[in-house]
């Protein structure tokens, strides 16, 4: 269950860290400033632990395209990020958290493409993982979409984070970042999953991957921004921004969700997507004085019922696999007794 509840942590911090980053992209800081910033103090975080855990001689050996791996793992990170707070600042954080929800479609047909998830269109494991991964986004939709008649009301109101996530102000070009923002996201966990394959020392990864997208971002902020103002960590808002996304937002988040795509595979980290919108809603309701509606529950029980299907396929095959491992396992020894008799015999 370690990677059940790694990527539920990892799924609310990141809806507070679309709350968090919302607020300080309103208070005037740049998303080229507030990416630098947080991924600056990310790396800063996971260096000591990436030299402590992986050892001089238990660290794999670095190789070319190893590094090349660790560079394009950083651009798309933050090719994500980009469009993620820009689509972010021009919408809210609820579309933000409904659209993230084309990654498990987008990762799984990548996954596909790249090897990295069996298909057998004969078999119900894989249908099974069709039909969950629509039914999952289809959930979210309707929370979305759908709101109905109020179940439960909420006595508190707080109408400034409110507004984080349901003020709009251009709802469209915001959706369309977003939504390029879930492809380059999911191309991310795909190009993760293949560096960890040849090199897995998760920490050392993580901590390459925030390295680059900080001079990523140190470069593009260079040349695209005019007022360095947007790099100033006053208000105290700004500076609390940071550190939330420094800290859980980046060196938690990305190094939870590494972990997890190393032990389970691409799929099962993106699936997670989906639940986001359930914890959103739960937030908005216990902290943020909203409403739990009809649409709410019917949305959130069919997310889980298709995350649910989607672990079930996942499930039956990995037992299939360590069955046939065992199978093959026993047949090799058994054919190795079988020799060594006949030899025996001969002899």
């Amino acid at each position: 269950m370690k990677e059940y509840v790694g990527m539920v942590g990892v799924q609310v911090a990141q809806v507070v860290l679309m709350i968090v980053s919302k607020s300080a992209i309103a208070d005037g800081m740049s998303n080229y400033s507030f990416i630098f910033y947080s991924n600056a103090l990310a790396s800063l975080i996971l260096l000591p632990p990436s030299l402590i855990f992986h050892r001089s001689p238990n660290r794999p050996p670095l190789s070319y395209m190893i590094i090349c791996g660790f560079f394009i793992i950083g651009l798309l990170g933050f090719l994500a990020q980009v469009f993620g707070y820009s689509g972010i600042s021009f919408s809210s954080a609820t579309l933000a958290t409904t659209l993230l929800n084309l990654i498990p479609g987008f990762t799984f047909i990548l996954a596909i493409l790249f090897g990295l998830e069996a298909v057998n269109s004969g078999k119900n494991t894989t249908h099974a993982k069709f039909i969950g991964t629509i039914v999952s986004i289809a959930g979210a939709i309707i929370v979305t979409l759908y709101k109905g008649p109020t179940l439960l009301s909420s006595p508190l109101k707080s109408e400034n984070l409110k507004n984080l996530l349901v003020q709009p102000s251009n709802w469209v070009l915001g959706g369309i970042f977003l939504a390029i923002d879930a492809f380059f996201a999911s191309m991310y966990i795909i190009a993760q999953a293949l560096v960890l394959k040849k090199y897995p020392a998760v920490m050392i990864v993580m901590f390459s991957y925030c390295f680059v997208c900080t001079i990523l971002s140190g470069l593009v902020s260079l040349i695209a921004e005019d007022d360095l103002s947007s790099f100033s960590l006053k208000p105290k808002k700004r500076l609390f921004s940071i550190l939330y996304s420094g800290i859980f937002g980046s060196a938690f988040q990305v190094t939870v969700q590494a972990w997890c795509v190393r032990r389970r595979g691409p799929v099962f980290v993106a699936m997670f997507h989906p639940i986001g919108i359930v914890i959103s809603t739960l937030i908005g309701v216990i902290m943020l004085g909203d409403g739990f509606y009809l649409g709410s529950l019917f949305g959130s029980i069919v997310v889980v019922v298709g995350f649910y299907t989607v672990m079930w396929g996942k499930a039956k095959e990995e037992k299939i696999v360590i069955s046939s491992t065992l199978d093959y396992e026993r047949a090799a020894l058994l054919e190795g007794v079988v020799e060594e008799q006949t030899t025996s015999s001969s002899s």
